[in-house]
């Protein structure tokens, strides 16, 4: 299938990106480039545009089978502080992205969405008919972008997959694509950097929450399994599946502290960090319930938190390796 992907320059939407061209789909990646990186698209197609230029949407539409959408911004403590900057962009511009969709007849549609819809959970694991009421505006306009889809798939024949996956991690195995935010706010990151010395120390927000150790739990997952699922669930539209929204999660939640120390053995390095305040908006505790994902998709995650981690530490030291070739050249 031709599919374009709305972000494909980016974390997860390049990995998805390159997994649906091993899986023979001819991809076309539109990214702005704000925070997604050129080479990330490297031997695919990229077309550099903004999801609210309707102009530049409906041609990049062009002979088109498929959407996935990525183009979002994605920092739940940022959007506590500049709201309007979110809901402009994961809304509004989502909204443009979605009318050119339906002017170019274009019927399956993957959503990457997030578990910040859910807040904070009265159940864990969370299933996908739990009550969704997100404590930041990230996830608000996530939220609302569904509901945006529910009523496109309604008026306009829309078959769409929202996939709310918990917190993507990890690294391709090839090496050659990776996690790089700038700023970086990923914990598995921030804690590879501060073992490698980069930076001088993982701060830790918060020890007081009500879990087994203080710190936050969450479900890491990792990027190429939310990739496969991506792939997947083009195939299950494609067959004729109904829209659905799809919880991606591993069911089994890591803290901080257990990422922490699974940091170390794998890298060799000792990480110093310390305790900060805790975060505007961070629930104690977001485990998914995947079981529809598995039922529907035929998927489940493959990869341990300690592949997570070593993949993601190869990346970080060819990154590291490519910066400083790069810095010297501009010399």
């Amino acid at each position: 299938m031709r599919v374009l992907v709305t972000g494909g320059a980016g974390y997860v939407g390049s990995h998805t990106a390159h997994e649906l061209a091993r899986r023979g789909h001819t991809v076309r990646i539109f990214d702005n480039l704000s925070t997604g990186r050129d080479f990330l698209a490297d031997g695919l197609e990229l077309r550099i545009g903004d999801v609210g230029d309707r102009r530049a949407m409906r041609d990049a539409m062009e002979d088109v089978d498929a959407v996935m959408h990525f183009a979002a911004h994605s920092l739940a403590g940022e959007s506590m502080q500049n709201p309007a900057k979110y809901f402009r962009n994961n809304v509004g511009a989502g909204l443009n992205l979605l009318d050119c969709v339906a002017a170019a007849g274009v019927s399956h549609f993957i959503f990457s969405s997030t578990c910040a819809v859910y807040g904070n959970p009265a159940e864990i694991p969370i299933r996908e008919d739990a009550r969704r009421e997100p404590v930041n505006p990230y996830g608000a306009s996530k939220l609302a972008f569904e509901q945006a889809l529910l009523s496109y798939a309604s008026a306009y024949g829309l078959r769409f997959l929202s996939l709310r996956y918990f917190n993507a991690a990890g690294a391709d195995e090839s090496g050659e694509i990776g996690e790089c935010h700038d700023p970086e706010t990923h914990l598995i990151p921030l804690a590879l950097r501060a073992a490698s010395g980069e930076i001088s120390e993982l701060v830790i927000h918060g020890d007081d929450y009500a879990t087994p150790d203080g710190t936050c739990v969450r479900d890491y997952v990792h990027v190429s399994d939310i990739a496969e699922a991506h792939v997947l669930g083009l195939e299950y539209l494609a067959a004729g599946g109904a829209s659905e929204f799809l919880n991606l999660g591993s069911g089994s939640g890591h803290s901080v502290r257990e990422v922490v120390a699974a940091v170390e053995p794998l890298t060799g390095h000792r990480l110093t960090h310390r305790i900060g305040p805790r975060r505007a908006g961070d629930p104690p505790v977001l485990v998914a319930d995947s079981t529809k994902a598995k039922q529907i998709l035929g998927w489940q995650p493959k990869r341990s938190l300690e592949q997570m981690v070593s993949s993601a530490w190869a990346w970080t030291r060819r990154w590291a390796q490519q910066s400083a070739k790069s810095s010297t050249l501009a010399r």
